[in-house]
């Protein structure tokens, strides 16, 4: 059952650039502090980074559980 899963039928790059837009790379850097966020970031570097780097992959995943109802207003 995967419905009620927020992430369900996100890529990590929709995910990726849906929070950049929201906080920018400035802002997303302090909120989690991985280094392909503050050192020259972009989102391909970024996306090599979190494909291959699971804790890190979570923390943006739950970061952007906890923007959703954010991005709705």
């Amino acid at each position: 059952m995967q419905e009620n899963n927020p992430l369900h039928g996100k890529t990590l790059k929709v995910i990726l650039e849906t929070l950049v837009g929201f906080y920018g790379f400035d802002t997303l850097g302090e909120l989690i502090q991985i280094r392909c966020f503050n050192v020259d970031p972009s989102i391909n570097s970024s996306l090599k980074f979190l494909r291959k780097t699971d804790w890190a992959r979570k923390k943006v995943e739950d970061l952007y559980i906890r923007t959703l109802p954010k991005l709705n207003d």
